[in-house]
C-alpha cells in the first residue's frame, strides 16, 4: 500500500467496490461482517476523530478552525458561482442535462470520510481537525441556501456537535496523556483502512450506468475542482502549513444524492429533475472517490519534490520529504 499513492485509501476502496458490485451479498452476511465492513463507517469515523483529536496540540487549536472555515467557504462560493452561471446561461434544465441545483449540490458538498482518510497520509492533525467545520457542507443546507430556500432549511447543529464531541475527547485526552497520543498515532492507519472499506461497500459501479454521460461529466468536473481548491487554499494558509489537502476537498459525497429530493420538496417545480439528479450526484461521488486520492497524491509529490509548504525547511514534514526523495533516488 505504501508504494501506491493514496494506497491506504485506494486499495481497500477498490476491494470493497468490486465486492459490492460482483458479490453484494457478501456485506449482508450479518453479524460481525456486516457490522464491521458495511455498517461500520460511522463507528470507525467516531473512533478516527478521537484518534485525530488526540494529535491536536493545544497550541495549534486555532489552525484547524481556520482551515475548516477557509475550505468550507471556498467550496460554497465556487459551487454557487458555477450553479448561478449554469442557470443564467442554460436555464432550469441546466447544462448537458445537469440542472443548476445539481451543480451546486455536487460542488459545495465534500466526502468527509475520504478527506480525513487522506489527511492521515498527506496532512496532520490540524487538517483532520478542520472536518468539524467542513462537515457543515453535508446534506442539502448549502444547496437550499444558494437557491433562496433558507426558510425551509435548518442548520444541522446536532450533527456538527456529534462531530465535535469525539474530536474534543481525543484532544483533551491526548493533551493530558502523551502515551495515549502515541497509541492513537499507531492506530490511525488501521482505522483508516477499515473505515475506507465501509465507504466502498455502499458504492456500486452499476450506478454509473443509470446517470450515463451526464453523471460522469459532473464527477469529472467536481474532481477537477481539486486543482482550484489546492491553489486557493494554499494561498490562504501560512507557508509552513501549505500542503496537498486543499485538493482533498475536490470530491462529492455519496450523501449528496439525498439533496435533490430535499430540493424537490422545498420547490415542487424541481421535482421533475430529482430522479436523474439523484443518479448524477451518486455517479459523481463514485468518480471523485477514485480520482481525488490520485490528484491529492500528485500535488503532495510536487510539493515534496520542490520542497514547498510542509516540505520546506521550516515545515513539519521536511525530514520526511528528504527521506522519501533519498529512497526514490536509490
Amino acid at each position: 500500500m505504501s508504494e501506491l499513492p493514496g494506497g491506504l485509501v485506494i486499495i481497500p476502496l477498490v476491494i470493497a467496490v468490486v465486492l459490492s458490485t460482483l458479490v453484494p451479498q457478501f456485506f449482508q452476511i450479518g453479524g460481525y461482517v456486516t457490522a464491521l465492513f458495511y455498517e461500520g463507517n460511522a463507528c470507525m469515523m467516531g473512533f478516527f476523530l478521537i484518534v485525530c483529536g488526540s494529535m491536536i496540540d493545544i497550541k495549534q487549536v486555532g489552525m484547524p478552525l481556520y482551515k475548516g472555515v477557509a475550505m468550507t467557504g471556498v467550496k460554497f462560493v465556487l459551487g454557487v458561482i458555477v450553479g448561478l452561471v449554469v442557470g443564467k446561461l442554460c436555464g432550469p434544465a441546466g447544462f448537458l442535462g445537469i440542472a443548476p441545483f445539481v451543480w451546486i449540490a455536487a460542488i459545495t458538498n465534500s466526502n468527509g470520510s475520504l478527506y480525513i482518510s487522506l489527511s492521515s497520509q498527506f496532512g496532520n492533525a490540524t487538517d483532520t481537525g478542520a472536518i468539524s467545520i467542513l462537515s457543515l457542507n453535508d446534506g442539502p443546507f448549502f444547496t437550499l441556501v444558494a437557491l433562496g430556500a433558507t426558510g425551509l432549511a435548518s442548520i444541522p447543529f446536532m450533527s456538527l456537535v456529534a462531530v465535535i464531541i469525539p474530536i474534543l475527547i481525543g484532544f483533551v485526552w491526548g493533551n493530558l496523556d502523551s502515551h495515549f497520543r502515541a497509541a492513537c498515532k499507531t492506530a490511525q492507519p488501521i482505522v483508516t483502512f477499515f473505515m475506507t472499506i465501509s465507504i466502498g461497500a455502499k458504492t456500486d459501479l452499476k450506478t454509473i450506468l443509470t446517470a450515463g454521460a451526464s453523471g460522469i461529466v459532473l464527477g469529472l468536473f467536481s474532481a477537477a475542482t481539486a486543482v482550484i481548491f489546492f491553489f486557493i487554499i494554499n494561498l490562504l494558509l501560512p507557508k509552513k502549513e501549505r500542503n496537498a489537502m486543499g485538493a482533498a476537498i475536490g470530491t462529492t459525497a455519496l450523501n449528496s444524492a439525498m439533496t435533490p429530493a430535499a430540493v424537490g420538496e422545498a420547490d415542487p417545480t424541481m421535482k421533475k429533475y430529482t430522479g436523474m439528479a439523484t443518479a448524477q450526484c451518486a455517479t459523481a461521488s463514485i468518480i471523485t472517490l477514485f480520482l481525488c486520492p490520485f490528484i491529492t497524491a500528485a500535488f503532495d509529490r510536487y510539493m515534496m519534490k520542490h520542497q514547498k509548504g510542509i516540505y520546506s525547511p521550516e515545515g513539519w514534514a521536511y525530514e520526511k520529504g528528504l527521506e522519501t526523495i533519498a529512497d526514490l533516488a536509490k
